[in-house]
C-alpha cells in the first residue's frame, strides 16, 4: 500500500463574506504555488456572449490601478522566476503563481491586484481580440486538440457544454466592453472564489495575508448554469473536413458527473481501455497493428454529465480498420470480467501517477482547490485512493455495461473524408 507524507492534510478557512482558503502545508518543497478559482466558465455563457470567460481570463493581465499595464506584472512576476498563468474551462476559471516560498507576498499581492482591481480598458480589450482569435486559429490547425471541441459539440449540441470555451472568431470581434464588465461582476465576487495555497508556509500566517491581500473583493451572488440536456438515442457521427496525413477521431459515450458513486470504477475502466503503453488499446491498435502513433481513453466528468472517451490519430488509409478495433475493445469490456491481475496493475498504476502528483505544490492546489469549488466537499488524498482500491471487477463489468452502448456513443472525425460516409455508418449502426 502507498503510504503518503502528512504534509499532505489541508485547512478550509471561510471569512464572513464567504470568501473560502485552503491551505495546504508541505515541509519538504521550497515552493509555493498561489491558486485563485472562480465556479465560472464556458457553461454559465449564452449564446451571444459564448467565449467571453476565456475573453475576461485574457483581460485580467491588461493592467491594474497599481500595476497600469501587462508588462508592469508580467515583470515582476518574472523577476521572482515564477511559473505563472491561467487557465478557462467549461465549469470554471484559474490564475495561478509559482514561486520561492520566501517571495508568497509578491504573489498574494499580484495576483489579488489582479483579480480587485483590473481596469478592463476597452483599447486593451480591442487589441486583446487578434490574439485570442489567433489562439482559436491554433485550435483549429491542431487536430488533435480540435478533436475534442469537435465531440462536445456532437455529444452535447447547441448549448453551452457543446460550445468551445473560446468561442467563435465572429463572437470576439463583436463581443462589447459592456459585455465584460457585465460578466465579471456577475461572476467574479466573495462567495464565488476559492483561494488555495500549497506548499512551504504556515497555516494561521496564511490566513493573515489573504484576509489582508484580498481586503477589497466584491460582494455577489452566485448565479446557475444553464442546466444541460441530454435526448440522445442513438449512435451519433460527425465529420470536420481537413485535408490532412492523419484521421483524428474522439469515440465516446455519454457517462457520470463527477458527484457519481460509479465515477472511479469508470476511471479505471479508463486506464484499462486506454491508459498508458500497457493499455489494451495501445497494445493492439499501435503494437501489434501499427495502426496509429497515440491512442488513449480517458474520462471527463462535468457537474451534470460526463463521457468516456478514446482518442486516436489514425493513418487515412487504416480509418476503417482502428474504428473496428477500437469498438471490439469497448465490446470486450462489455463481455468479460476483467481479471484481478490486470485490474490489481491498473490499480498500481494509478495509485503511482496520483502519489507523484502529489509532489508538486501547484497540483496539490489544483486537487484541493477544484474539489471545494465544485463540490463544496473535500476528499483527502487518503479517502480517494482507498476508494480506487476498493473497486471491484464486478464494479468494472456493471459500469462498461451501462456506459458502453450504442444509444450513448458519438463519434468525431477530423480528416479528409466526406462527412456523409455509409461505411461508418454502418459500422456504427451495427455495432
Amino acid at each position: 500500500m502507498i503510504k503518503l507524507e502528512s504534509h499532505n492534510h489541508y485547512d478550509l478557512h471561510t471569512y464572513p463574506n464567504g470568501l473560502r482558503l485552503i491551505t495546504v502545508p508541505m515541509e519538504h518543497t521550497k515552493s509555493v504555488t498561489v491558486l485563485v478559482m472562480v465556479a465560472t466558465g464556458s457553461r454559465y455563457e449564452t449564446k451571444d456572449i459564448n467565449g467571453i470567460s476565456h475573453f475576461l481570463e485574457h483581460m485580467m493581465f491588461k493592467g491594474t490601478t497599481k500595476r497600469p499595464g501587462t508588462l508592469d506584472i508580467s515583470q515582476e512576476l518574472d523577476s521572482l522566476g515564477a511559473e505563472y498563468n491561467a487557465f478557462t474551462g467549461k465549469e470554471y476559471t484559474g490564475y495561478y503563481v509559482k514561486c520561492a516560498a520566501d517571495r508568497v507576498d509578491v504573489a498574494l499581492d499580484v495576483i489579488s491586484d489582479i483579480f480587485q482591481n483590473s481596469k478592463f480598458d476597452s483599447k486593451e480589450m480591442d487589441k486583446e481580440r487578434g490574439p485570442i482569435k489567433e489562439e482559436i486559429n491554433l485550435y483549429l490547425d491542431s487536430p488533435p486538440r480540435r478533436i475534442g471541441e469537435v465531440f462536445e459539440m456532437l455529444m452535447y449540441g447547441d448549448q453551452p457544454l457543446g460550445w468551445d470555451i473560446s468561442g467563435t472568431k465572429e463572437n470576439i470581434d463583436e463581443m462589447q466592453h459592456a459585455d465584460l464588465l457585465k460578466y465579471f461582476e456577475n461572476h467574479y465576487f466573495d462567495k464565488n472564489t476559492i483561494v488555495a495555497i500549497a506548499g512551504n508556509i504556515q497555516t494561521e500566517e496564511m490566513k493573515k495575508k489573504v484576509e489582508k491581500y484580498f481586503d477589497n473583493i466584491r460582494d455577489g451572488k452566485r448565479a446557475e448554469p444553464t442546466e444541460t440536456q441530454e435526448d440522445q438515442k442513438e449512435p451519433r457521427f460527425k465529420v470536420e473536413y481537413k485535408k490532412t496525413d492523419q484521421t483524428n477521431i474522439n469515440l465516446g459515450f455519454r457517462s457520470y458527473s463527477r458527484f457519481h458513486p460509479k465515477h472511479e470504477a469508470l476511471e479505471i475502466l479508463g486506464m484499462i481501455l486506454g491508459g498508458g503503453m500497457s493499455s489494451r488499446l495501445f497494445v493492439e491498435v499501435r503494437e501489434r497493428r501499427g495502426l496509429a502513433y497515440h491512442v488513449r481513453s480517458g474520462v471527463t466528468a462535468y457537474n451534470e454529465t460526463g463521457n468516456f472517451v478514446t482518442y486516436a490519430g489514425l493513418g487515412n488509409a487504416n480509418l476503417i480498420e482502428g474504428l473496428k478495433v477500437i469498438l471490439t475493445e469497448h465490446k470486450k469490456l462489455i463481455e468479460e470480467k476483467v481479471t484481478e491481475k490486470e485490474l490489481n496493475r491498473v490499480k498500481d498504476q494509478i495509485r503511482g501517477a496520483f502519489v507523484i502528483g502529489l509532489e508538486q505544490s501547484d497540483d496539490l492546489a489544483s486537487f484541493y482547490g477544484e474539489q471545494e469549488l465544485l463540490e463544496h466537499k473535500i476528499e483527502t488524498p487518503e479517502e480517494r485512493l482507498a476508494k480506487i482500491t476498493a473497486v471491484t471487477a464486478e464494479d468494472i463489468l456493471e459500469v462498461a455495461k451501462d456506459v458502453i452502448r450504442p444509444e450513448k456513443l458519438s463519434l468525431a472525425i477530423i480528416g479528409p473524408l466526406e462527412g456523409d460516409n455509409e461505411e461508418i455508418k454502418e459500422i456504427l449502426n451495427s455495432w
